[in-house]
């Protein structure tokens, strides 16, 4: 019944009945669809879902079995801001799988198996504002450049993960990052990492569990602090001497010996020489002065 108690005309129930069933059909299966979003939360998918609808701007795959995301089919969802995979298994090279969407504004991609980030990871995803890869185990390695496209980062989460070293313009020249994860992570704490100590804290980034942001190795470094270890590393690392250093000391000594035994040897024999040259015009004189007389 119309609003006026009249019967609906039969064209219109006919308009509306097939809009539903359009609606029903574009959901893919054993997802739920709302407006603009499409969610299969535990579905135990283990493929990437056919029919979602070109439209959606919200897609939510977490806790499914998916290991694979394909380019093809992300690329034909163009107006998709949001992007849950977390709970997956995602772990093979995902380098040019986001392409397609470059609108993208958060990806959340934790608990999977991804083993390393490269600069074609996210590269296409200028749009990108929350990025959350926390809680992969086998995550050993980001490339130095890997964020340098995502210059609207804001959230980044790297906790949790198989980490070890961070390289500080990796996360140093993102201009608008105001939230940085790297908690419960396998940090080795030399010199090289002296750097990014000193960065995290000067900077006005907040590290949320910050208490637990602490060295695994070296032996002696661990379970202490950022901030502790930054106080032990300034010492250890401007005042000790490693093997290389030594032998950088050593080849400099003997280059500066051998260039001052050269010298010296150079400069005898030219005295030599020309105290000879010098003995010889003097008698040659004598020689010339009894000729005259």
């Amino acid at each position: 019944m119309s609003p006026l108690g009249r019967p609906w005309p039969l064209s219109l129930m006919f308009l509306l009945g097939m809009g539903m069933a359009s609606e029903r059909i574009n959901c893919p299966s054993r997802c739920s669809c709302q407006y603009l979003e499409v969610n299969c939360t535990g579905q135990q998918f283990q493929e990437f879902p056919a029919d979602i609808p070109l439209d959606t701007r919200q897609l939510i795959l977490a806790a499914n079995n998916v290991s694979y995301l394909p380019a093809v089919e992300l690329s034909f969802l163009a107006d998709l801001v949001y992007l849950d995979c977390s709970k997956n298994l995602l772990g093979d090279d995902l380098d040019f799988t986001f392409i397609g969407v470059a609108k993208l504004v958060y990806l959340d991609l934790s608990f999977n198996n991804l083993t390393q980030i490269t600069f074609s990871t996210f590269s296409h995803l200028l749009s990108l504002v929350v990025l959350k890869i926390s809680d992969n185990p086998n995550l050993v390695a980001i490339e130095k450049d890997a964020f340098a496209n995502n210059t609207w980062l804001r959230h980044l989460d790297v906790s949790r993960t198989g980490l070890t070293f961070l390289d500080t313009s990796t996360v140093q020249d993102l201009p608008n990052l105001r939230f940085l994860g790297l908690s419960d992570n396998l940090w080795h704490c030399d010199c090289s990492f002296l750097d990014f100590i000193t960065w995290m804290t000067e900077s006005n980034i907040r590290f949320p569990d910050a208490d637990n942001i602490t060295c695994y190795t070296p032996e002696g470094l661990r379970a202490l602090r950022m901030p502790a270890v930054e106080a032990q590393l300034h010492v250890s690392c401007l005042t000790r001497l490693y093997k290389r250093d030594y032998v950088f000391l050593c080849l400099i000594g003997f280059c500066m010996f051998l260039a001052g035994t050269i010298t010296a040897w150079l400069a005898g024999i030219c005295a030599v020489i020309y105290k000879a040259h010098a003995s010889r015009g003097g008698e040659e004189e004598e020689e010339e002065e009894e000729e005259d007389a």
